[in-house]
């Protein structure tokens, strides 16, 4: 089967996902056309079954902005063609679902039928989606879609409540890579960071107000009266210099490290003891997953796809949003004595199985066969 991806090629967790099926997929066996922007971050080695299709948009005098909606599905109407395409798989509906199907109008057109299947991620339905400006045509292009799919029954839920959606959505969860992401020895890098062998606690994300870093640095505080403790913040964004700055009043700056972005982020998880997720929302929750395949117990809240990961009591602990004492008692609990923490590693690692490529991949698989049987 020859497959189109259509993602962002930036650090955002549609692409990563988007991209490592690609991959996946191709080690499988399909050929995978990725088509966007820019060559994907993670599409960082050559396979002979992958092919990157960049979008060239010019933005002439007469746009106040670059019509990159129109040069991307002149791009796919191309790549279908010329590549005989047998699918197309659109990651994060605004603008990709709305490209497709006017690709796909075109391409009919011509007598040729392309199927798309378009893959709701997160923020393309809790946050942008939302707008008014945008309800239409994402409630428009996401009916028009031979496949939907969700991350998580969560924002399943979400998406039929916000839009007038009439088709089946299928959920097919985020996954997890376990020969990157895995716990590796790394002692002696631990050793540079907690010297006195202090637990070291951990955090990533794109610093969004949503993300709610600072609670994490207000937990921390409070784990760090109990038990000798770092803080490791991973990310970068527009919130980072207000964490900064509460981190300097509240904490002692030494025992917080500002790692900004790392690509290497399974280094980071491989010491930690501890992943704090405080999101106001999560769709899915890949970081706590991410954390999870290293042997991280996690401390979040029970927001959105989170609860479908993170179970509470078992591989971490889950509070409402902003209750930042009762996750510091929580992560207090795991970090206090190390048997307790040994059996919370043993069932994060347990529970991160469950989310393996291996167990996701057969679940696309399948659902690619069942779409383009059933559009013929």
């Amino acid at each position: 089967m020859k497959i189109g991806i259509v993602c962002y090629p930036t650090y955002g967790g549609s692409g990563v996902i988007a991209t490592e099926l690609g991959k996946a997929l191709a080690d499988k066996g399909y050929t995978v056309h990725f088509i966007t922007y820019k060559q994907p971050f993670r599409l960082d080695s050559f396979h002979e079954n992958i092919f990157f299709h960049e979008v060239n948009f010019t933005n002439y005098p007469l746009f106040e902005y670059p019509p990159y909606e129109i040069a991307l599905s002149s791009k796919i109407v191309d790549v279908a063609i010329n590549e005989k395409l047998d699918l197309l798989h659109v990651h994060y509906a605004i603008p990709h679902a709305s490209a497709a199907y006017l690709a796909k109008q075109i391409l009919k057109e011509r007598n040729y039928h392309l199927p798309f299947i378009t893959t709701l991620h997160g923020t393309d339905i809790t946050l942008v989606g939302k707008d008014e400006t945008f309800v239409p045509v994402v409630t428009f292009s996401i009916n028009q879609s031979d496949g939907i799919t969700s991350v998580s029954d969560s924002l399943k839920q979400d998406t039929y409540a916000n839009f007038d959606i009439k088709k089946d959505i299928a959920v097919i969860p985020n996954f997890i890579d376990f020969t990157r992401f895995k716990k590796l020895n790394k002692e002696h890098f631990r050793k540079v960071i907690a010297k006195n062998g202090e637990r070291i606690v951990v955090h990533t994300s794109n610093f969004r107000k949503v993300k709610r870093v600072e609670d994490v640095v207000k937990v921390f505080c409070q784990i760090k009266a109990a038990v000798p403790s770092k803080l490791l913040l991973v990310g970068d964004g527009p919130e980072r210099q207000n964490v900064e700055k509460l981190a300097r009043q509240v904490c002692n700056e030494d025992d917080v490290y500002f790692l900004g972005k790392q690509e290497a982020v399974e280094e980071l998880l491989a010491i930690a003891d501890l992943f704090i997720l405080p999101s106001e929302t999560e769709s899915f929750g890949l970081a706590a997953l991410e954390a999870m395949a290293c042997e991280v117990p996690v401390i979040s809240t029970n927001t959105g796809g989170i609860p479908e990961i993170n179970i509470h009591g078992v591989t971490g602990f889950m509070s409402a949003v902003g209750d930042v004492d009762d996750m510091a008692k929580n992560a207090i609990h795991i970090l206090s004595d190390d048997q307790t923490l040994a059996q919370f590693r043993a069932n994060a690692i347990t529970q991160a199985k469950v989310f393996s490529l291996e167990n996701i991949l057969p679940q696309y698989e399948s659902y690619y066969r069942k779409i383009v049987e059933s559009s013929k």
